[in-house]
């Protein structure tokens, strides 16, 4: 059985490593193009999509670093950028599939945070 301390970490490298992969793609482009994701919002940027994409990239970059350092933080802040673009992903394209992958990626960061949270607070942890 695995411990709340083995959980913080699994949820902690695998949060802080998707948004450092997926932010490093927003330069290649090996997983997709993700500025096809934009969909019928393209228009309503005020730069061009590559360039708003890398954008993007710097900043779950900066996302999953924090989840390293500070994973109560960043597991907030992965939470509510996932679910902004959950949003996008349905206003701007019907993404509904992947809109409902990133809302249960979501989930999963509120975990990791309020793991954290119960952690700081000095609840004894039940093994």
């Amino acid at each position: 059985m695995s411990t709340i301390k083995h959980l913080q970490t699994l949820l902690r490298f695998t949060y802080g490593l998707l948004a450092i992969a997926a932010g490093l793609d927003k330069f290649t482009n090996l997983l997709t193009n993700w500025a096809d994701y934009l969909g019928n919002n393209r228009h309503l940027l005020p730069l061009e999509p590559l360039v708003f994409m890398r954008i993007v990239g710097v900043i779950e970059i900066i996302a999953g670093l924090i989840v390293f350092v500070y994973p109560r933080l960043g597991g907030f802040i992965v939470m509510a950028w996932l679910i902004c673009i959950a949003l996008q992903l349905i206003a701007g394209g019907g993404y509904y599939d992947v809109a409902v992958r990133d809302l249960v990626l979501a989930v999963g960061a509120y975990t990791l945070a309020q793991l954290h949270t119960r952690n700081l607070r000095g609840e004894p942890s039940k093994q």
